[in-house]
């Protein structure tokens, strides 16, 4: 256990070590400090649009459930790899196009001054939700790793992941998020193998899994399980590509890194979750008391240690702490983008244009940082608050924040992006339909009134109840509030001459493409300079691991992940060599 704390404490210092160095980048106004001014390559926006959309929650929560039901999980995370598909084919590009700073500026654009507002204190309260989802999920897990109390985890670790957000704003947010991107693929690659050695391949997993059905397990009515499947899909697709979340691709340096960070993003998420959930699948078979091992410590949210239990049980010495690392680096990820984020709607969407229309950047940086604090300590109070609710299961907290309380707000931000001819109003107006919705299927169209409805002789189990909250809260939002949208365009009229003139201007720049500005190949070589040499820094301290006392097959699983981390620093390194090169000699053809 020394070995893990000690692991994770050089990890924390890493981490620390990117803020402080890509400090240099945030720059001195807020667009850089918000959205990396716009200057970022490909893989570092995909790999945090690909981070963005997972957490501890998928080895806690997510893999409870694989523990439990056994494939039907893959059906969210294939989910949002079609999201991504999509945002490649259609949305990403368009979004960079809005040239914006935040989201809600975009949305200012696109809806009227009234609705900035309206979003701003509609989103913020909602990021700040889920990221304490987030960060109690993380709690959960190195509680039961480390035996430390969850609050104090959650105290300790919010504030680590709040000094990289305040002294590198989105620069050292993206980076840490590709370097926690490469860790973590890394040690879950190893632990997906030895995984698949352990139950004897695919086929023995599929005809030994002790899950009643394809469906999983507790599930009476098929047809609920398969417009679970299908609405799953619609809900991502709003998730990942709606204006709130545009965000992710806002610092790609032009249009073309955006479509090409989504298709990255695309990529990893469709490899992604075959890799983390082989562990759960294969300890619902093999360590079948798994769900029982952290009862004591974690009640009925002991499921949510499954990885955990794989990880001790069948890994060598000093994995537990490099997984702890790479559970870390997924929800760190996750809230370090949502605390950039509220911070920049925050200052950019309500303090300038409201508290104080004169202040100069150099104000607007500081203020972004104290703002920062303050939903940082938000965040940790919020997760402090769920830790409380022991009897509510992860996976069920997060998909009912996800359809409950965010779609009503996505809902016109993901028409609006294409439904042109609406009122300004609309956007509003569907918020508060939406919202009703959510009220009717959260406290009058119960589980136990469908049954009622549809005479069923045999109950919703506790399994089906939840999940049909879930599909009557998307199939609502879909069909009555996103319907209520499109029904706004009956009532559309040409606007004044000032917002008509707005609206052309952004619909015009979203048709128009963002080419690579003048003078960006250095700042590309610098990215590829620094992250390359951090990368091969972290991957030689992993190869080190390898003198720990282990078998054979241990010390190659280190070596393993040593050498793929090493890899990729060196790729960049080598990259950003040829980059040089490549300036120098147009340099030096231009000046002769």
């Amino acid at each position: 256990m020394n070995t893990d704390m000690l692991v994770v404490g050089v990890y924390f210092v890493f981490m620390i070590a990117i803020g402080v160095i890509f400090k240099r980048f945030a720059g001195s106004s807020t667009s850089d400090y918000f959205r990396g001014g716009g200057k970022m390559l490909w893989w570092m926006v995909g790999s945090t649009a690909f981070m963005t959309q997972f957490s501890a929650w998928t080895f806690t929560g997510a893999a409870g459930k694989a523990f439990n039901d056994g494939f039907p999980i893959m059906v969210v995370f294939m989910a949002n790899a079609f999201g991504f598909l999509l945002s490649w084919l259609y949305f990403s590009h368009r979004f960079r196009q809005m040239r914006v700073i935040t989201p809600i500026e975009g949305v200012r654009r696109r809806f009227g001054s009234t609705n900035e507002q309206v979003f701003t204190w509609a989103t913020m309260p909602t990021s700040i939700i889920y990221t304490g989802i987030w960060l109690n999920g993380l709690a959960l897990f190195v509680s039961a790793v480390f035996k430390v109390d969850i609050s104090t985890t959650i105290v300790i670790t919010g504030l680590i992941v709040l000094f990289i957000s305040v002294i590198g704003g989105a620069w050292g947010v993206v980076a840490s998020d590709f370097v926690q991107m490469v860790v973590i693929m890394s040690v879950t690659v190893v632990c997906a193998v030895a995984a698949l050695i352990k139950i004897g391949g695919p086929s023995n997993l599929i005809e030994q899994f002790p899950a009643e059905s394809i469906m999983g397990s507790n599930m009476n009515y098929s047809l609920l399980f398969v417009s679970w499947f299908i609405f799953m899909f619609v809900k991502q697709l709003q998730n990942i590509n709606n204006m709130q979340d545009s965000y992710r691709f806002l610092t790609a340096k032009d249009s073309a890194n955006a479509r090409k960070a989504a298709l990255l993003a695309f990529v990893l998420m469709l490899i992604g979750p075959a890799i983390w959930f082989l562990p759960p699948w294969v300890t619902a078979v093999i360590y079948p008391e798994a769900a029982t091992a952290h009862a004591a410590e974690l009640g009925k949210k002991a499921s949510d240690a499954v990885y955990l239990v794989f990880v001790e049980k069948a890994m060598p010495v000093g994995m537990v702490g490099l997984l702890m690392s790479a559970v870390f680096a997924a929800t760190m990820s996750s809230m370090d983008s949502g605390l950039n984020r509220n911070a920049g709607i925050f200052v950019r969407n309500f303090y300038a244009p409201i508290i104080d229309k004169k202040a100069d950047d150099k104000k607007l940086m500081r203020v972004s940082q104290v703002v920062t604090l303050c939903f940082g300590g938000l965040i940790i109070l919020v997760a402090l608050f769920i830790n409380s609710l022991r009897g509510l299961s992860l996976f069920d907290a997060m998909m009912y924040v996800s359809t409950l309380l965010q779609m009503p707000i996505l809902v016109p931000l993901f028409f609006g992006i294409f439904i042109k001819k609406t009122p300004d109003w609309a956007a509003w107006a569907t918020l508060v339909v939406g919202i009703a919705v959510s009220y009717l299927v959260s406290f009058v169209i119960t589980a136990d009134v469908v049954a009622s409805w549809l005479n069923l002789e045999t109950p919703f189990t506790g399994r089906e109840a939840s999940d049909l909250k879930v599909l009557l809260g998307i199939m609502g939002h879909l069909f009555i509030t996103g319907g209520f949208f499109c029904l706004t365009t009956k009532f559309y009229k040409e606007p004044e001459v000032t917002r008509q003139t707005e609206l052309q201007e952004f619909w015009q720049d979203v048709a128009t493409p963002v080419i690579e500005a003048e003078g960006q190949d250095e700042i590309d070589r610098q990215q590829r300079y620094m992250l390359g040499r951090l990368i091969l820094v972290f991957g030689a301290l992993v190869t080190l691991m390898v003198l720990i006392p282990n078998p054979f097959w241990g010390r190659m699983a280190f070596i393993f992940v040593g050498a793929v981390i090493a890899c990729i620093g060196s790729l960049l390194l080598k990259s950003a060599k040829v980059t040089a090169e490549n300036t120098a000699g147009t340099f030096n053809s231009i000046s002769s």
